[in-house]
């Protein structure tokens, strides 16, 4: 059974996502490896989305996970079930395949979820928590989101968060090409930030790495690197400071920007925007006389709607990959019970060419017919998985053929999901 825990923008506060956000993901899959009747999991950690894809056993096992993840990440249990939507095995599919195709982002056909989502799948791959069917899901969620952006223009018209928060930073910033930036930050976010402002004629940006670490970013954009003993002048005569690197810690406070502003050359005006999840930016410095910062939760309040049409088609897609893949997997299900039912069939038909079959030819001729035989229920059994009465064409074998083994029940995963979501909204 699959079952995806969300946090996002459209359940969680503010304030919950970015504390669930600092927590490091090994800590997550460290609960998740120790889980009862967890057969597999993926986390997906973003700046406005936290989801655990489980392969579970039983709804009791999803219900149970509340209670550790709750205690790693700090908070009391009940605000984790108020803040997480249980999404259920029938479900999970086309929710996941929507999520990397952009089409349940803040804004609408972002670029970066689909390489997130391909990051988180990898990291559970390399740390052996994933499961085939979690394997084939993920699998699936990339090449549906290859086809989103092949066969539309949602990523090409859909804004990434960077993109936004410069759009709306335009009104203060008269001349991007003469603006002396500050980008704080060398990881995924840096290198859309860095495109984003090269679109706009920004000449040269200014870059800082916190921890110091190596980067590649002037192999592909005009930067100029900053050292530590530089940060506090260049921030200080910086027009526009970006934000993007993760730290326990605000990288800047109330303090050090007050200070810098005292600085000979500071500039009049400054706009911080803070990508950081948790905030890279402390929320007094908005109160420092020409300062505006511009936070991830200000820029959630500013998303565009999606563009009608182009949304329609990409989930008509989405839909069609999600009916794909729940359709083989029923497939797959009912395949199990048919290798069950051919066996049973087989070994049945060998015991009797053992007692009757006087010659080669006469057992080849039995095992055709038995083949003939076995082919019509087995597409038949095939043909009604696909048409979602898998239970129906297991059940059919077992009455028929008599094989106890052949079917098992299905868990009844719609009312237990129910359940889960309706104690977090108690």
């Amino acid at each position: 059974m699959l079952v995806c825990l969300s946090a996002n923008h459209r359940s969680a506060g503010f304030s919950l996502l970015e504390r669930l956000s600092s927590t490091p993901v090994p800590a997550l899959e460290a609960v998740l490896r120790d889980a009862d009747s967890v057969l597999g999991s993926v986390v997906l950690s973003t700046c406005n989305r936290i989801e655990i894809y489980l392969h579970v056993d039983d709804t009791d096992a999803v219900d149970a996970l509340f209670a550790p993840l709750a205690a790693v990440v700090g908070i009391a249990e009940s605000e984790l079930r108020d803040g997480v939507r249980v999404v259920g095995n029938e479900e999970v599919p086309a929710y996941l395949f929507a999520v990397s195709s952009g089409l349940e982002s803040v804004v609408v056909g972002e670029a970066e979820i689909g390489g997130q989502v391909r990051r988180a799948y990898q990291q559970a791959l390399e740390a052996k928590l994933t499961t085939s069917v979690l394997d084939d899901l993920f699998r699936s969620a990339a090449e549906t989101s290859k086809g989103v952006r092949a066969k539309t223009t949602l990523t090409n018209s859909g804004r990434s968060l960077v993109s936004l928060a410069l759009d709306l930073a335009a009104s203060q910033v008269a001349d991007w090409s003469t603006a002396r930036v500050l980008l704080i930050g060398t990881g995924a976010y840096a290198g859309a930030s860095l495109k984003a402002l090269e679109a706009r004629g920004v000449g040269n940006v200014s870059v800082y790495s916190p921890s110091q670490r190596e980067h590649t970013l002037g192999e592909r954009y005009r930067i100029t690197p900053v050292t530590r003993p530089e940060f506090n002048e260049v921030l200080a005569t910086a027009d526009v400071v970006i934000t993007c690197t993760y730290s326990d810690n605000y990288v800047i406070d109330f303090d050090l920007l007050r200070n810098t502003r005292l600085t000979a050359g500071s500039s009049a005006k400054k706009l911080i925007i803070d990508l950081g999840l948790p905030r890279n930016v402390d929320p007094m410095v908005g109160k420092l006389d020409g300062v505006d910062v511009l936070d991830l939760e200000a820029l959630r309040l500013h998303a565009p709607l999606e563009e009608l049409g182009t949304a329609e088609l990409a989930r008509c897609i989405v839909a069609r990959a999600a009916l794909e893949f729940d359709q083989s997997r029923a497939e797959q299900r009912v395949s199990d019970a048919i290798i069950r039912f051919r066996k049973h069939v087989s070994s049945q038909l060998e015991a009797e060419i053992a007692r009757y079959a006087k010659s080669e030819e006469t057992a080849i001729a039995m095992r055709k017919l038995g083949g003939a035989l076995m082919h019509g229920p087995t597409m038949r059994a095939k043909q009604l998985a696909r048409e979602g009465r898998a239970e129906e064409a297991e059940a059919a074998l077992d009455l028929l053929f008599g094989s106890e083994s052949v079917c098992p029940a299905l868990p009844a995963t719609t009312a237990a999901i129910k359940t889960l979501n309706h104690r977090g909204q108690n």
